[in-house]
């Protein structure tokens, strides 16, 4: 695959970490010591859905297609309020793309979902099932935090990132990896008992569960082995990648791999300060606004690396 064009959509309301103090138990400096978090942009009134699709046109535009040049949509996505149908039929028929011949098909794969979904749309390129796919990584991650725990809902914000992938050989190399430790971070949706249950053990509220420590000594752990592998398996080293864009879950997650790494801090990008943690979302849209700054050009070597509940994890080179 080769990226055609990028595109990304983030809601109107900004929620500063002062504005988070008015109703918990919590401070600027609190948060920002933690997570280097100072603001995050949060869905009120505005559809989901309309942002995935406003981040999916904008990449088209800049892939400098229309509609009905998509042949296949892919959307990551951890949850939305629509179980059914997937958001990318939704995003189709936002977009105007009729079909039939476009397949959609949502992935879940937590916060690495954007490398997971980059191998998927490879593999579709690569055995013509597509010329040019739309992929969405989009999250509404607020709509699912309990906004009485502080732990969890000052780390997490909304938004959509895009790109179009055409046919290319571009993605040198790629690794996703999985093990099972599903207590560290968990969300299931409340459930009712059915007419033929007690309701006994049926949870009805079950606000998001993380164990921070456990998330931070995983993720550095494995960003650093898979980043390694993946430059080692492109035949590279680490002074040839000009970009590194790592999941923005926390700053000093970042910090601590680039540290581990000994490379200049102007090569690891970051807009977590802005826009909190957007899960599967969160390198898209890093990516698209780095890009759109002019700091990425033609034929730059990109590194991305996500992680996220599972333990799933994924990194991948990417010539841009």
């Amino acid at each position: 695959m080769k990226i055609l064009g990028t595109g990304s959509a983030l809601p109107k309301k900004t929620v500063s970490n002062d504005m988070l103090s008015e109703f918990l138990d919590t401070s600027d400096e609190w948060i920002t010591t933690r997570t280097g978090i100072k603001s995050r942009q949060i869905i009120t009134d505005e559809r989901f859905e309309d942002l995935a699709a406003l981040a999916g046109e904008r990449a088209i535009q800049a892939a400098g297609l229309s509609a009905d040049d998509i042949d296949y949509i892919v959307c990551s996505n951890v949850a939305n309020c629509y179980i059914t149908p997937s958001l990318a039929s939704l995003v189709q028929g936002l977009l105007g793309i009729k079909g039939p011949s476009c397949p959609t098909m949502d992935i879940n794969s937590a916060c690495a979902g954007f490398v997971y979904g980059l191998d998927l749309c490879d593999a579709l390129l690569q055995t013509s099932r597509a010329s040019h796919i739309l992929y969405v990584c989009a999250e509404e991650v607020t709509r699912f935090v309990d906004w009485n725990q502080r732990e969890t809902c000052v780390l997490f914000g909304d938004g959509a990132g895009a790109m179009v992938l055409g046919k290319g050989d571009n993605l040198l190399s790629c690794k996703l990896t999985s093990v099972p430790m599903a207590d560290v971070i968990t969300y299931r949706l409340p459930l009712e008992p059915t007419p033929y249950e007690t309701g006994e053990g049926i949870d009805t509220h079950l606000p998001m569960q993380l164990k921070g420590r456990e998330v931070f000594r995983n993720a550095v752990n494995c960003a650093q082995r898979d980043i390694a592998d993946v430059i080692a398996k492109a035949g590279l080293t680490a002074d040839d990648i000009d970009h590194f864009l790592l999941h923005q879950a926390n700053l000093r997650i970042v910090e601590a791999i680039r540290e581990h790494m000994g490379l200049p801090e102007e090569r690891f990008h970051s807009n977590i300060q802005r826009r909190g943690n957007t899960s599967s979302a969160s390198i898209p849209i890093l990516l698209d606004e780095v890009v759109r700054e002019g700091k990425i050009k033609r034929g730059d070597l990109l590194l991305f690396d996500g992680f996220g509940a599972g333990f799933v994890t994924g990194a991948a080179v990417v010539r841009y």
